[in-house]
């Protein structure tokens, strides 16, 4: 089983990302969804039976880490965590940004605007070793 964690501030995201990791994956994936990087590094100091395989987050969701983008704290804090080493993190925003902040965080983005026309960015993603 896949277990898959989906963090953004907007439920409509969370729902479309939940839906499109469910159809990808199948229904042997446990989805559990985060409305903000501080309840997600919650979620991920809690989970100690098994980590995630995946972790999909929002860039800019609550103001608390400024400078930073909420989402680049936790995607640095992920990277701290041992059991996350080999965890897939992929960052959906709609950001200018994006592909910078991800390539220095050295993990996945997908631009939102790409994310709900072509669900191939998905699965380079998802199915890249």
């Amino acid at each position: 089983m896949k277990k898959v964690l989906v963090v953004d501030d907007i439920n409509g995201w969370r729902e479309f990302n939940s839906k499109v990791i469910y159809e990808l994956l199948g229904s042997d994936t446990q989805i559990d969804k985060s409305e903000s990087a501080t309840d997600a590094y919650t979620k991920l100091l809690e989970n100690n039976d098994s980590p995630y395989d995946i972790i999909i987050t929002d860039l800019q969701m609550e103001d608390d880490y400024a400078p930073k983008y909420a989402g680049e704290w936790l995607v640095e804090k992920i990277k701290m965590l041992p059991k996350y080493f080999n965890t897939k993190v992929i960052m959906i925003s709609a950001s200018y940004n994006i592909r910078h902040i991800a390539d220095s965080l050295n993990i996945f983005c997908i631009p939102k605007s790409t994310a709900t026309k072509c669900l191939s960015a998905y699965k380079e993603i998802l199915f890249s070793e």
